[in-house]
């Protein structure tokens, strides 16, 4: 069984998380481990390179707090121009597989708000009424009428990024 730690708490990442590599490497194949860890960049990251940065620092410090597991995960979402996006990073010992994730263009009223310094979640949370809704099916189920969740992107970016890992073309 891979003792897989997922450098975040939250329940939509851990499940994306849980889903891909059950998906991957089979059912009941992996224990979830999770860690809060810092990402060293802004709770709102913005640009490519600042929420890669983030998932990097996160799977970092998530190997620091859990040197003994076998894989180590990150999503770290970011705004990049007028969108929604995350960085998934994964890493072995051995290797690091990384893959961004589809993108959500957002209204201009929530897109103002963001560049104003707030963070995604609670805009969202203020205009919904979902309290914490980052941690639930986030922007991209309001938006998408349900049809896509926070964990469901995410889950697709998390089995891109495992594609080194189970792939000899890799090596």
């Amino acid at each position: 069984m891979h003792h897989v730690v997922s450098a975040t708490t939250n329940p939509a990442k851990i499940q994306a998380i849980l889903r891909a590599f059950e998906e991957i490497f089979g059912e009941g194949s992996c224990h979830i481990d999770a860690v809060a860890v810092e990402s060293g960049v802004p709770e709102q990251p913005f640009g490519s390179e600042e929420t890669r940065a983030g998932a990097r620092n996160r799977v970092v410090n998530a190997r620091a707090a859990r040197p003994e597991a076998d894989f180590w995960v990150a999503i770290e979402a970011g705004i990049d121009e007028g969108a929604t996006f995350s960085w998934v990073v994964i890493e072995s010992r051995e290797q690091r597989g990384e893959a961004r994730s589809a993108t959500l263009p957002l209204p201009e009223v929530i897109l103002q708000k963001v560049q104003a310094g707030e963070a995604l979640g609670p805009v969202m949370s203020h205009y919904t009424g979902i309290d914490e809704i980052g941690r639930k099916d986030g922007a991209i189920g309001v938006f998408t009428a349900g049809a896509l969740t926070r964990s469901s992107v995410y889950h697709h970016a998390v089995i891109l990024a495992l594609s080194p890992f189970h792939n000899a073309i890799y090596r």
